[in-house]
């Protein structure tokens, strides 16, 4: 996360996050934290709110007679997570996502997991068609406590280059 300080008055300083296109470069990996411990709460909540009705993400009887003997967290929760723990790092800038790609799910998770997760920067490139941005291209990684790989996928983002963010424009953000 490139944290900075902006001057917006007599000694007044307003603290400004995330990267300008010009900041990533490939093969750079950027380690996300804090973790996040998933609650039985969370799950289920998530589930919900989602009409997702599989009853392996909420009926923790049923959930007992399956291999996992316990409810497994809804995977789309995983991956709103792992989005959310990189926008500091890779996205809090950015004008757009552009898309996802090849999202995998390589082990389960469970209530009571804490995930951790990282980005690497697979390539970047001026945007063509508007001047002043650029298309960043990041694979993430998601781990549980234990280290074990439970989620990746591809992002493609619109990134503004430095002086053409919405807050280098805007006097009141």
């Amino acid at each position: 996360m490139v944290q900075t300080h902006k001057e917006v008055g007599p000694q007044r300083y307003r603290e400004t996050f995330g990267r300008y296109f010009e900041d990533f470069n490939v093969g750079d990996v950027y380690e996300h934290r804090p973790g996040k411990t998933v609650t039985e709460y969370d799950n289920h909540m998530f589930t919900l709110l989602t009409l997702n009705t599989h009853p392996m993400h909420f009926d923790a009887e049923f959930a007992k007679q399956s291999e996992f003997k316990q409810n497994l967290v809804v995977s789309p929760y995983t991956l709103a997570l792992l989005i959310g723990m990189s926008v500091t790092d890779v996205s809090q800038k950015a004008i757009a996502n552009l898309g996802m790609d090849e999202v995998k799910f390589t082990a389960p998770v469970f209530h009571g997991d804490t995930l951790y997760g990282e980005s690497e920067v697979l390539a970047k490139r001026e945007s063509k068609s508007r001047p002043g941005q650029g298309i960043v291209t990041v694979l993430t990684r998601g781990f549980n406590q234990n280290g074990e790989m439970v989620c990746t996928f591809k992002r493609n983002m619109l990134i503004p280059a430095r002086g053409n963010a919405v807050e280098d424009k805007v006097e009141t953000y």
